[in-house]
């Protein structure tokens, strides 16, 4: 055993910088520094976690370089001890084939996918890596496996996490994050869990998201597939930390990786949205005229695009008018609403056309910013004209309101118990009666009231006085030759009033 040990540490020495990466990110430890540093890091690492895994993955990054080492390996070993394995392929993937004996369980140790690439995310950023995307190997034809990884912290990560503020009550802003996607190395990969996942972190079970119920009836509930934070179940020391994935064996291939990251909030999001990606109202009216710009090939010409203020993702007026820009439509959706809701459920799609709507593409509309300032609140729709200019659209109720307004003409308010109104004595009423009825009553209709058994008089118009006492026998005898005396002043300019059955004129009404 010691004799390997010193033959690894003379093997790890003619590392280059790229095979000593190599072998330290396959034991999940740091793989930045100068060369100093890493050949110091990984002669530790020999001494320390000494085991038949890690004398094969340093054998084999020698012989990558060395293909013909039997004389140099033999010319080092010392005399009597013999070598106790056989040759292994250069290529990196045989690693794959190696044994780690945590428990007394013979586990075949994941190895590092090929160029797999995870997709970056807008609420994390990326500080280290600190273990780079490694392929979940399965030792057996158990459907349930379990894989493990292993890594370190430096005392500069440690006090990282140690300082970083508080998101809320025990959740840091720097964490350690451990993501799973497929192995795959074309393009970028989500994170997609693999079936029956639990994930281990030093001998304690963490929490994984779990599913989100769906509203539509017959669709299975979804889980969403986002980074996991190990922080609080790890060492924040120079203590090894293991994590162990139990996933579910069912054809398809998965890899894992584990990432010292800040996390980001909504309203940071925010921040860097106002910032950096805010279209101004000249470049949106540019683009208004473009679409609105007449086509002489079809057949149908748009004079305008009518707009939305009510926000399509909570019905409610717009704040940050935001879009993406890749969309075609100028319908804009609340930011911060946006940015919300993807951080409780990242699926990162337009609430109008249903395309992605990554955070890099997403700009807050600066025109409909400034037309939500000069609109009021019951405006709730606009339409954009060819000249880049808008206006207000009012519902149905309020064009119906104005339209009455604007049709009914404004005539004077009649007070019928004025007869200068309209130039006639009031119909009888009861509200133009001030005393008793029978012979002693008197009517006020222009503010003088007769009192007694006199007559109440009435000057209409034309200043004649009108008696509105006389009865059937003076009517019979002489027809009222007093009133008949003041209205023949008027006879020449006005027609003579008609008589009716009772020979009485027709505007003139009783008193009894």
């Amino acid at each position: 055993m010691a004799a390997e040990l010193v033959e690894a540490m003379n093997m790890v020495k003619s590392f280059r910088v790229s095979d000593l990466q190599t072998l330290l990110a396959s034991m999940g430890r740091s793989k930045s520094g100068l060369k100093q540093d890493l050949v110091g890091r990984a002669l530790r690492l020999v001494q320390t976690e000494y085991s038949p895994e890690l004398l094969k993955n340093v054998r084999q990054l020698y012989e990558s370089r060395f293909p013909k080492t039997s004389g140099w390996l033999a010319a080092r070993r010392p005399e009597g001890i013999s070598v106790a394995y056989s040759s292994l392929s250069s290529s990196p993937n045989t690693t794959s084939q190696g044994a780690d004996y945590l428990n007394g369980i013979s586990k075949p140790i994941p190895t590092p996918a090929p160029e797999v690439k995870l997709v970056p995310l807008p609420f994390y950023q990326t500080l280290e890596t600190l273990l780079p995307p490694t392929e979940l190997i399965a030792h057996n034809n158990e459907k349930l496996q379990d894989s493990q990884c292993i890594f370190e912290l430096t005392p500069n990560q440690a006090d990282q996490i140690r300082n970083a503020s508080e998101l809320r009550a025990g959740i840091r802003s720097i964490q350690v994050a451990l993501r799973i996607c497929y192995t795959d190395s074309i393009g970028v990969q989500e994170d997609q869990y693999p079936p029956n996942i639990a994930v281990k972190v030093n001998q304690s079970y963490c929490h994984v998201p779990g599913y989100y119920p769906s509203n539509k009836p017959g669709v299975e509930p979804r889980r969403p597939c986002r980074p996991i934070n190990i922080t609080p179940w790890l060492h924040l020391s120079n203590a090894t930390n293991r994590v162990t994935v139990t996933w579910g064996n069912f054809g398809k291939r998965y890899s894992v990786a584990v990432y010292l990251v800040r996390v980001f909030t909504a309203a940071d999001l925010f921040s860097q949205l106002k910032l950096c990606s805010v279209e101004s109202a000249e470049r949106c009216r540019e683009r208004i005229q473009d679409k609105l710009r007449f086509d002489p090939e079809s057949e149908i010409a748009t004079t305008g695009l009518r707009v939305s203020l009510i926000c399509p993702l909570v019905k409610m007026r717009l704040g940050v008018p935001c879009r993406v820009l890749t969309c075609a439509h100028l319908q804009c959706f609340d930011a911060v609403f946006f940015l919300q809701m993807n951080e409780k459920k990242p699926t990162w799609t337009c609430p109008v056309c249903d395309k992605p709507a990554p955070f890099e593409l997403l700009t807050i509309d600066g025109l409909l910013s400034e037309i939500l300032k000069e609109t009021s609140e019951d405006i709730e729709e606009i339409e954009y004209l060819t000249d880049g200019s808008w206006r207000p659209i009012r519902d149905d109720k309020e064009k119906e309101r104005e339209r009455e307004r604007s049709n009914t003409p404004e005539y004077p308010v009649v007070n019928i118990c004025i007869p200068e109104a309209n130039g006639h004595s009031p119909a009888h009423s009861s509200t133009g009666l001030t005393g008793k009825s029978g012979s002693g009553t008197s009517v006020n209709a222009t503010g003088v009231t007769g009192g007694g058994g006199g007559a109440a008089a009435v000057a209409p118009a034309g200043g004649a006085v009108v008696d509105l006492t006389l009865d059937s026998s003076s009517e019979e005898e002489g027809g009222g030759a007093g009133g008949d005396s003041e209205d023949t002043e008027d006879s020449e300019d006005s027609p003579a009033p008609k008589r009716g059955r009772y020979n009485y004129d027709k505007d003139l009404v009783t008193a009894y």
